[in-house]
């Protein structure tokens, strides 16, 4: 009855933890579903850590194949994307590795969130798009680490503990690199000065 369940519900787009319950019972269609979902994703993230579209895709083939032959075994995960990028990262290391290659975090491909997003929002569209391309080039000036997090951090809303886990790093570490960017930025590229206000009032919202 269960498994019948889940197999109705996954006729319509379901939130990621019914997807990993199915899959946990050995569905095939939450197992494509989630595939399908964070491919593209997890590509994107893991070119920036080694732009390399092979072992890029390798990591991720190599992590789906694991998800399916221990599903079973998999413990429930409060966040799915969370788990994904943490397991991604560690696969990339290790290929790395194994070929003798650094992680690095792949700069040329970088783009701020849309328009839409409201804390990017400014009264003159010009000028925010304008600010927007000023801001994505400042970006690409960041040291590799400081990169890192803030893609994860603005980009991909990941929490500060769950960056930590990710980059197998301390939530202190996570917020002192966070510091060290934006102060980067304001002394780097003092003209974005109202822009940057705005990302910094997001840190302290959240937190930071």
């Amino acid at each position: 009855m269960f498994q019948n369940r889940i197999k109705t519900l996954l006729t319509e787009r379901q939130p990621d933890h019914f997807l990993w319950t199915a899959l946990k019972q050995g569905d095939r269609r939450a197992f494509a579903e989630l595939y399908e979902r964070y491919y593209r994703t997890l590509y994107n993230y893991g070119h920036k850590l080694l732009p390399d579209a092979v072992l890029v895709e390798d990591a991720i083939q190599d992590l789906f194949v694991d998800l399916w032959r221990i599903q079973q075994n998999l413990s429930d995960a409060e966040s799915v994307k969370f788990y994904l990028f943490r397991s991604l990262r560690r696969k990339i290391h290790r290929l790395a590795t194994k070929e003798n290659r650094f992680l690095s975090v792949d700069n040329s491909s970088i783009q701020l969130p849309g328009d839409t997003t409201p804390e990017f929002q400014l009264t003159d569209q010009e000028h925010e798009q304008q600010l927007t391309q000023q801001l994505a080039q400042a970006l690409k000036q960041l040291p590799e680490r400081q990169l890192e997090v803030v893609t994860l951090r603005f980009y991909e809303n990941f929490k500060i503990s769950e960056i930590a886990a990710i980059m197998g790093i301390t939530d202190k570490s996570v917020r002192n690199t966070l510091h060290k960017a934006m102060t980067h930025l304001r002394e780097n590229a003092r003209y974005l000065a109202p822009f940057l206000g705005l990302l910094w009032l997001l840190l302290r919202t959240h937190g930071l």
